[in-house]
């Protein structure tokens, strides 16, 4: 296991982003069974961020505008990543940030990839 991984049930969580994440959240259930774990609303009615998870792995769900994919991994040392990826040409699109839930940052890959990195361990 790479040092930077954090030591969790699962270390790589897929983010998808729906025009419509509340009737995708209700469909993804039904369909896949998938579990809602969180729901987390912003003021507008939208979601600001959901979990959901199915058996040992989860997914995490968003509104537009953005992306429509990007990926969440979790790490010890959110600092150590955060110098690494710099060094190696990322673009950072969101530097390094201590919210509420845990330290993180996010950057675009070699083709316009969103990837997030944080301490936050939604297990």
């Amino acid at each position: 296991m790479s040092a930077l991984a954090k030591n969790t049930r699962a270390t790589v969580v897929p983010c998808i982003r729906y025009r419509d994440e509340h009737a995708a959240i209700e469909w993804l259930c039904r369909a896949f069974g998938f579990e809602k774990r969180l729901i987390v609303p912003n003021d507008d009615g939208t979601i600001a961020h959901a979990e959901l998870s199915f058996g040992n792995g989860m997914i995490m769900i968003g509104s537009l505008p953005g992306s429509e994919f990007s990926t969440y991994v979790i790490v010890s040392d959110v600092d150590a990543v955060y110098a690494q990826a710099k060094a190696a040409g990322a673009e950072i699109v969101r530097e390094l940030k201590n919210e509420d839930h845990g330290r993180g940052m996010t950057c675009r890959d070699l083709d316009g990839h969103l990837w997030s990195f944080g301490n936050y361990d939604p297990w």
